[in-house]
């Protein structure tokens, strides 16, 4: 029988690597001023969520979380999709994207 990854590996370095995902993600959000930056930091945040919860999932032997993390998963790519439809007609009528200039969108 093989044994478990996470035997060999150590859960201890992937949520190290969880933890390094999550803070760059992080790092995206405070410092970084573009639209399809902060989009991207927040995708790697999600990213590592699901990541932790896979490896919840397997480290207590228990197919849930990744199913979860499926679902997580497909509701981010719509929400992609709607968050990048609504940054192209923003485009379209301001011809920005800068997020420290679009403070004044307020209706």
């Amino acid at each position: 029988m093989a044994e478990n990854i996470l035997n060999v590996i150590g859960i201890e370095a992937y949520m190290g690597m969880v933890i390094l995902l999550f803070s760059i993600g992080i790092l995206g959000v405070l410092f970084r001023r573009s639209v399809i930056v902060l989009l991207m930091s927040i995708e790697i945040m999600l990213n590592a969520v699901n990541l932790l919860l896979v490896i919840f999932s397997v480290y207590h032997q228990d197919s849930s979380g990744q199913v979860f993390v499926f679902f997580s998963m497909a509701v981010a790519a719509a929400e992609v999709a709607v968050g990048l439809a609504i940054i192209v007609s923003i485009f379209r009528n301001t011809g920005i994207v800068d997020i420290s200039l679009l403070k004044n969108l307020k209706g």
